[in-house]
């Protein structure tokens, strides 16, 4: 049967948002034709998403829909759910971040830095163990912070700081002559940037994202160190059960997971190569 969790509703607001924003910024739709579509569909995509959150969190009892808990998640959706997330929330917290760290405000841009910096020196192991175990600690008296909104969380604000050093070196290459024709153009800065400068920075470091893309989504196999079982940990839980013993038991198991990343991450790489064809940055 279908059923839900807080965790699902925190999870399509944080998706919803991530796209709205990514609409508001309008940078997709500067990309290419690909992108333009995309762009037409992510607001109403977010809006719809955060839709859905408020009509599970509101009225989701009265239809009957089992609360589920993250406990009982496994197997790929886990790694979906993570990795998604990740992806898609740290791609505009990347770019404010970046904007930030080449900011002419002091604050700005030193907050932008210690932030990038921090995450950047800490390793993601690190990062769950303390979300897993040092982040309750910090919690008042009873209350219970999901184990899988805490992963998602702390993966997110890992990965963004690497997508932000992505989205720095692409600001980098844009020549001078650009940002003096916005500003002859009489733009502000927010329109300058997502009007002339990102989308242009964006098509220049987009095998970069990608890079980042596919490199957190086989980070995500790291949450099974931290008790939620991923694509890996329900294969390693399920080796680890005598009842599916047997002398290919091991072998096959991780032959299937090690297709299935393959699976994600080659398709990824392939989509880049013809979005890089389709930009034509040669030209």
């Amino acid at each position: 049967g279908f059923g839900y969790s807080q965790t699902t509703v925190g999870l399509y607001t944080l998706l919803g948002l991530a796209l709205i924003t990514l609409r508001r910024l309008g940078i997709a739709g500067r990309l290419t034709g690909v992108f333009s579509d995309l762009a037409s569909v992510s607001g109403i995509a977010g809006w719809t998403l955060i839709f859905i959150a408020a009509f599970m969190a509101i009225i989701g009892h009265d239809f009957g829909l089992t609360n589920i808990d993250t406990r009982d998640w496994g197997g790929l959706l886990i790694t979906l759910v993570v990795a998604i997330t990740a992806i898609v929330a740290s791609l505009p917290l990347g770019i404010l971040l970046a904007l930030g760290r080449r900011s002419q405000m002091p604050i700005a841009r030193t907050l932008s830095i210690v932030f990038i910096e921090f995450w950047r020196g800490v390793p993601l192991i690190t990062v769950l163990f303390m979300a897993s175990v040092m982040i309750p600690l910090f919690m008042p008296e009873g209350v219970n912070f999901d184990s899988l909104l805490r992963a998602l969380i702390g993966v997110t604000l890992w990965q963004s700081a690497y997508m932000a050093e992505v989205i720095r070196g692409g600001l980098q290459a844009i020549d001078k002559g650009q940002y003096e024709a916005a500003d002859a153009m009489g733009l502000t800065y927010w329109q300058s940037m997502r009007l002339v400068i990102l989308p242009q920075a964006l098509k220049h470091v987009l095998p970069g994202i990608v890079n980042t893309v596919i490199s957190v989504f086989k980070d995500t196999s790291l949450v099974s160190i931290v008790g939620i079982f991923d694509l890996l940990g329900a294969t390693q839980s399920t080796l680890a059960d005598a009842a599916w013993s047997s002398p290919v038991q091991s072998p096959t198991g991780y032959l299937v997971v090690a297709s299935v990343f393959f699976f994600f991450c080659f398709g990824m790489s392939r989509y880049s190569i013809y979005l890089e064809k389709k930009l034509d940055r040669g030209h």
